[in-house]
């Protein structure tokens, strides 16, 4: 009697040897098809695959397999990492395979085609900045402020209103000093400065973002009220009359966190506010692939550090909510754009970018994510 489909050894053994229910569908390269008969499907594309769902079932195998091509998923991909999440949830509670399972799982790789060969391990992590095709005119890479649920109200809108928001919240007004602290590609201090009239400063660590908003500045008649620098905000004299931080706090490591609340405070004069936007918390499958330089903290710890620097809490928002919604709209824009993205910085980093928002979109809508505007004063 012949051995039956691969996805059907696949699925039975994951099940026997973790003792549960395969959540969704499983295709593999012979064609066979084994588990839910609806909804998303993990599709094998080589016997690689098969060794991560079998001995590294965990997040990191889970992850690895589709960054590099030997696992995808067919279907909603955020409710296919959803069932994932419960999977690997499982197997953490399950512990490692008992030596009893052993013998079962090395025939099933070698009649697969791995038999007992390492798969290469990769040393580097691409990088997770998110390409302009996916974003909208404001550049923005933080979390918009939705207003609407019209159909004729996008991304952009809730972008827009999230500067507005944000100027609003720190009672911007002609002849005010404003200073943002990693101002990206510039979409705070050219929106205050052309709808509210204050001299912006902005500062970045990139060289291509600095020349990118000083051209902008320029194009739309802002050039003598928008500055952006590349300098570290340590190095930044004088004091201004408002500070924004958004989603910028996240890089700063919690060793450096402290000193970063006390140079926001010494850059506002007295009276002045600080308006930050911060994230805490964090998805499942992120961390165990990409390495990013970020450090969420919890935001009682953010907000006691802000108190310790002498800062006045006034406010405090949660925009969880808004995220998920920010998040939905850039997968949709990377799906619309997928073979163009692919294109230009290769399958791996594409595949991290989608897996990387359908995870942190899963993990707000769930809370254990979160993201808070913070308004403090320097009385």
């Amino acid at each position: 009697m012949p051995n039956p489909g691969v996805a059907v050894q696949v699925v039975t053994a994951i099940e026997s040897v973790y003792g549960l229910r395969f959540p969704i569908g499983m295709r593999a390269w012979d064609g066979s098809r084994a588990g839910a008969p609806d909804g998303p499907v993990a599709v094998l594309r080589t016997p690689r695959a098969v060794r991560h769902l079998l001995l590294r079932p965990g997040r990191s195998g889970l992850v690895k397999a589709y960054v590099t091509g030997h696992l995808d998923i067919d279907g909603d991909f955020a409710v296919g990492l959803r069932h994932c999440r419960e999977l690997v949830a499982h197997v953490r509670a399950q512990g490692p395979p008992r030596p009893a399972h052993w013998p079962r799982l090395i025939g099933l790789l070698a009649r697969t085609g791995v038999g007992g060969r390492q798969l290469p391990v990769d040393t580097e992590r691409p990088a997770t900045d998110f390409p302009p095709s996916i974003l909208d005119d404001t550049l923005a890479r933080s979390c918009g402020y939705w207003t609407s649920d019209g159909p004729e109200y996008h991304l952009s809108d809730a972008q827009h209103d999230k500067l507005d928001l944000v100027c609003r919240k720190l009672g911007l007004g002609p002849g005010m000093r404003l200073l943002d602290v990693g101002c990206g590609w510039g979409s705070l201090v050219l929106h205050a400065a052309a709808d509210y009239g204050v001299t912006a400063t902005g500062i970045t660590v990139s060289e291509s973002q600095c020349e990118f908003v000083r051209a902008r500045a320029l194009e739309r008649g802002l050039g003598d009220s928008v500055t952006v620098r590349r300098v570290d905000p340590r190095e930044v004299d004088g004091s201004f009359d408002a500070v924004a931080s958004i989603e910028t706090g996240e890089h700063v490591s919690d060793h450096d966190y402290p000193a970063y609340c006390t140079t926001l405070r010494r850059l506002l004069r007295p009276g002045g506010q600080l308006l930050m936007q911060q994230t805490s918390g964090g998805g499942m499958f992120t961390g165990s692939y990409m390495k990013p330089a970020m450090a969420t903290r919890p935001v009682e710890r953010t907000l006691s550090q802000l108190r310790d620097a002498g800062l006045e809490i006034k406010d405090v928002m949660s925009m969880r909510e808004h995220y998920v919604r920010t998040i939905d709209a850039w997968r949709h824009a990377l799906d619309l754009n997928w073979d163009d993205v692919v294109t230009r910085v290769g399958a791996p980093r594409a595949r991290i970018w989608r897996l990387q928002l359908a995870d942190n979109a899963l993990a707000f809508a769930d809370n254990t994510m979160n993201v808070h505007q913070i308004l403090a004063v320097r009385r």
